[in-house]
């Protein structure tokens, strides 16, 4: 097929040049016949005269005895003979350029529009006409005079650059739209795609094809952003040559004929120039383009576009708005132009093909198209590979491996970025089980994107791939932190596992140790920006840990995926490129900028419901279109969703949910459920912003500093860690082995103070809120060394407490703030535990008095600034800006430097003053 294909262009190419040969051979036989006749007119001109002066004849005798003269006979054989050697000549070019269109042009391609405008093409798009018809010429003959068709070649021939003349605009639309509406109806719909720029006009450029622009076979380009198209030209014909050569083929249509198959549309750009002088750097581009564009199944038509092209072009000169000259027929011959078809049929003839189009692809495609027969049957040992799209009809596939190992995703508010990531997710979930692929989720804006994939109060399904689920993250960077150090965690894990078994990559690993438990792991952070917004510690970590999983992920199969709306903020990576440069996948939402290369701008571009995918680090030639399908509206992904959880539910866990708009509940929380008595009481103040749900625990032992400030004037907060603190507790010793002292001047916080005793009371243990703090302090303090049982001092408000502490009866030696000290000092050791708030930091150290800091060995501070924290945290820096529904914590047994947690939410029906 290929063979026969190569002779059939060759021959074409070889009777173009030869009647291109031929016409230029008889015009200038022509010419020279024409000279040399009237060089011999004027010579007999000459004689004749010599002859009329000599004889002195009348006129008809001169006439007469001239035309007797032996040279009047040789000029008028001459004359004959040139003009039949002219006419013999000259038949032969017309009649071999009908032959030739006949031959080359068959179809819309040549014939009347009557006879094909509004059928759609059948031509698979393997090979295609050599020639185009644009009008027809006439010259004399010897009989009648010779009409011929004349044709231009395109497609993968040449390019066409035409020339307007004054007032031709709509003649020059004519002609470009005439050649393509004979290209698109001659071929499949899908098989020609066409790119319009003109650099003077926003819109109606060629208005009568705008049917097709809901389809993928046309495309409009900014009048400003030349580049964008040639760019977008430039990625086809390096992305075509790579293939090629992989293949040993030089150009598309050695591929097609190989093949037998149309592996890429021709694609014709149309580029109106209007004239003007472009830049250099848009002139050197689009001669590097034209270079290779016909070798990549590209042609270029140029309209008024001052630039020569150093390749095939053919040339369309216009006269006026009916005539022009072709490079096609000789300088010397004038081309009468076909007029423009009916806009009326065009348009209808466009919307036919669009139809084709649209119905050829299956119509628009389902978020089910893109699901396999089976669930689970792929393995991920190797790789990810799933579709998340479909372009003309056919999948578009991402792939996650070591080739591609981590993922970047960019796209304005309102493109769709959550409705792709619901794609992806949904088409790995049900290619791969649960084994196979584990799913950790972020997002970081204030929404609830993947809140859906955890149980919930109306739905009671999740997605078994997912581990970590976290929502409503924005305020809460920790979180983000928390799962890079847990990916690092697992990264160090595989890696000593894969050095003990001698192998290099999770596929050998999982060869190696069949009985291992080596899924790949997708973690995807959705606005990833968050997580560097501030210059602090959290951002200077987290930009270690994300470069070293960046880094050395592929190699265990952990594999990061970051979205955002705009990555050109990030300060945090600024000359630290290798995150970027790992995120070999790009992928870019419509409108998206700096997702792809700095220069491939396809997604300013894209269609609304697509995307632009790229393997390839951005640069042009590795975009791939894909429309992407709802996945994201009210029951789409749902149902896929319980599919996968009837399948797999009863053998993994439901995933955790990390919601950061919601307290935990105390009464939910494992860590509470499962406290049993011990001899080693721990107060819970909060739940830890961790990948795992742990809260956040003090250990009381009798030991010095044992003691718990909470500080800050945030009541709500307040009250929840010391109702957690004493409900923890009270749940680890057995009834009557505690006795809870409480104390609150502060009137409006008093009836959540005796709703948290009635509790403890109801628990079995002594809880009793006392009015004469002072005085119950002493009776403890004086009696430590002969207490029954522990005594746990929850003290409100203990700067309201102050003036009563301090104050002291007659013949007293020691006020209750004394004993106070004495209790915060010596109480651990002997069970006496103090679980005090102060509103202020002054009124803490007040409290403590010379005695220092170490007496306080654990705190939680809540609208406290970080600056007043350091001395109680060893003396080191601490960053804290308050935040609502946070406190941070410090221990200074187990704690290098405070972490922030998440009060409890107190029960329903207390009052929070």
């Amino acid at each position: 097929m290929g063979s026969k294909a190569s002779e059939q262009r060759n021959r074409v190419a070889t009777a173009l040049e030869r009647v291109r040969h031929q016409i230029g051979l008889v015009l200038g036989a022509a010419a020279g016949a024409r000279q040399a006749a009237e060089a011999e007119l004027a010579k007999l001109e000459l004689e004749q005269h010599i002859v009329r002066v000599g004889m002195n004849h009348s006129t008809s005798e001169q006439y007469a005895e001239w035309s007797r003269h032996p040279a009047a006979n040789e000029v008028f054989g001459l004359l004959g003979s040139v003009r039949g050697q002219f006419y013999a000549e000259w038949e032969a070019g017309p009649n071999a350029l009908r032959e030739l269109v006949a031959n080359n042009a068959p179809g819309p391609a040549s014939q009347q529009p009557g006879n094909w405008l509004g059928r759609v093409g059948t031509n698979p798009g393997i090979t295609a006409p050599g020639l185009w018809r644009i009008g027809s010429a006439t010259v004399p003959g010897q009989d009648v005079p010779r009409t011929f068709d004349v044709a231009t070649p395109l497609l993968d021939e040449s390019h066409l650059s035409i020339q307007s003349a004054p007032k031709t605009r709509a003649t020059v639309d004519g002609i470009v739209q005439n050649l393509l509406m004979r290209i698109l109806s001659t071929f499949e719909p899908g098989a020609v795609r066409v790119h319009l720029w003109d650099v003077g006009q926003l819109t109606a450029i060629l208005p009568d094809l705008y049917p097709l622009s809901r389809t993928s076979a046309l495309t409009l380009y900014d009048p400003g952003r030349l580049e964008d198209l040639l760019d977008e030209l430039a990625g086809h014909i390096r992305r075509i040559h790579a293939t090629g050569m992989q293949a040993g083929h030089t150009s598309l249509r050695e591929i097609r004929q190989a093949s037998g198959q149309r592996v890429e549309p021709f694609r014709v750009a149309v580029l109106y120039g209007n004239g003007e002088t472009l830049e250099p750097e848009r002139a050197r581009e689009l001669k590097r383009v034209a270079t290779g564009a016909l070798a990549a199944g590209i042609c270029l038509i140029l309209i008024d576009v001052p630039t020569m092209l150093s390749t095939s072009v053919e040339s369309l000169s216009l006269h006026d708005d009916r005539h022009a000259v072709s490079s096609m027929t000789g300088p010397d011959l004038i081309v009468d132009l076909e007029p423009p078809m009916p806009s009326g049929q065009v348009i209808r003839a466009a919307g036919r093909i669009a139809e084709a189009l649209i119905a050829k692809q299956g119509g628009p495609r389902a978020f089910a198209d893109l699901l396999p027969t089976e669930l689970g049957k792929e393995s991920s040992a190797r790789e990810l590979r799933a579709p998340v799209g479909f372009f003309e009809g056919e999948a578009v596939e991402v792939v996650i491996g070591d080739a591609s190992p981590h993922v970047l995703i960019g796209g304005p508010s309102g493109s769709g970025k959550t409705n792709f990531l619901y794609s992806l997710l949904g088409s790995f979930a049900a290619r791969y089980s649960p084994d196979e692929l584990a799913l950790y989720l972020l997002d970081f804006k204030e929404g609830v994107s993947f809140a859906g994939l955890a149980p919930g109060r109306r739905d009671a399904s999740w997605l078994p791939h997912a581990k970590l689920i976290g929502v409503n993250v924005n305020t809460d960077r920790e979180f983000g932190l928390a799962l890079l150090r847990y990916l690092a965690d697992e990264l160090r894990r595989r890696s000593a596992a894969a050095k003990l078994h001698e192998v290099t990559n999770l596929a050998d690993l999982r060869e190696q140790d069949p009985g291992g438990h080596w899924p790949r792991i997708v973690a995807v952070i959705d606005e990833f920006q968050y997580l560097f917004a501030g210059r602090d510690a959290v951002t200077s970590t987290a930009t270690q840990l994300l470069e070293d999983i960046a880094r050395r992920g592929r190699s265990q199969g952990i594999h990061l995926v970051l979205a955002s709306q705009d990555v050109a903020g990030i300060e945090a990576f600024w000359g630290k490129p290798a995150v970027f440069e790992q995120c070999t996948l790009r992928i870019a939402m419509p409108k998206a900028r700096r997702v792809l290369s700095e220069t491939n701008n396809a997604a300013v571009s894209a269609p609304k419901w697509h995307a632009v995918i790229n393997h390839d680090s951005g640069v042009a030639h590795g975009n791939q279109l894909a429309h992407v399908p709802d996945a994201s509206s009210k029951d789409v992904f749902n149902k896929l969703q319980h599919r996968l959880w009837e399948r797999y539910s009863e053998s993994f866990k439901r995933p955790r949910l990390f919601d950061g708009a919601h307290s935990p509940v105390l009464e939910q929380f494992p860590a509470f459920t499962d406290l049993k008595p011990t001899d080693k009481p721990r107060a819970l103040l909060g739940q830890s912003i961790d990948v795992d749900e742990a809260a956040c625990g003090v250990d009381l032992p009798k030991a010095p500093g044992r003691n718990i400030a909470v500080l800050g004037a945030a009541t709500a907060e307040a009250l929840s860690i010391m109702d957690s603190a004493a409900r923890s507790l009270a749940r680890q010793h057995a009834e009557g082995a505690v006795e809870f002292v409480l104390s609150c001047p502060i009137e409006a916080s008093i009836p959540a103070v005796l709703e948290l005793a009635e509790r403890l009371r109801a628990d079995g243990h002594r809880a009793e809120l006392v009015d004469d703090l002072p005085g119950r302090v002493i009776d403890i303090a004086e009696n430590l060394s002969s207490l029954d049982r522990a005594q746990v001092l929850l003290l409100y408000g203990v700067d309201a407490s102050i003036p009563a502490l301090e104050a002291k009866a007659p013949g007293q030696l020691k006020s209750g703030l004394d004993q106070l000290r004495v209790l915060l000092k010596q109480g651990p050791a002997h069970g006496v535990h103090t679980i005090g708030w102060w509103r202020s930091i002054a009124r803490l150290k007040d409290t403590l008095g010379f005695a220092g800091t170490d007496d306080i060995g654990t705190w939680a501070a809540l609208d406290v600034q970080g600056n007043e924290l350091s001395p109680f945290a060893a003396g080191q820096v601490v960053h804290w800006s308050p935040r609502p529904g946070r406190a941070l914590f410090f221990d200074r047994t187990t704690h290098g430097a405070p972490e922030v947690i998440i009060p409890f939410q107190r029960p329903e029906g207390l009052l929070d003053g």
